[in-house]
């Protein structure tokens, strides 16, 4: 189990703090500071950063070279909604990569945990914590 801590440091600013790491966010302007990513922006480099990860060690267990690899990942939202309703990964191949290997590095990126928990999404729960304020009254 992984245990994220939030802070609220000032402004829209809302930071995560885990496994000794702080992840900073905010909003842009004129809503916030825009002085760091929003946490749907992080999500969204998550998938990509995700699929990156897969891609690097698909090549690396195969001794294949990575000098010129890169992921490119595009977004689409939804207008009505603003949720994601497209994202695309394209893997730009190094120089020299192994013909026979193509649909095997699409595989490992489509491995991607990230990719696969938004495809299976998981059960969400929020609740109050315990003597968080609760019990005493409206306008308390």
């Amino acid at each position: 189990m992984m245990r994220i801590d939030v802070s609220f440091p000032g402004g829209l600013r809302v930071d995560a703090s885990f496994d000794g790491f702080t992840v900073r966010t905010d909003q842009p302007e004129p809503w916030g500071a825009g002085s760091a990513p929003t946490p749907f922006d992080l999500f969204q480099v998550s998938l990509a950063t995700c699929a990156g990860i897969y891609v690097l060690s698909f090549c690396r267990e195969r001794n294949i070279p990575t000098e010129g690899l890169r992921i490119t990942q595009r977004t689409e939202r939804d207008g009505e909604t603003g949720l994601l309703s497209l994202a695309a990964i394209e893997i730009g191949l190094p120089a020299g990569f192994p013909d026979r290997y193509r649909n095997a590095v699409i595989r490992a990126a489509e491995l991607c945990t990230v990719k696969r928990t938004v495809e299976n999404p998981p059960r969400f729960t929020v609740s109050v914590a315990s003597g968080s304020g609760e019990g005493r009254g409206e306008g308390a």
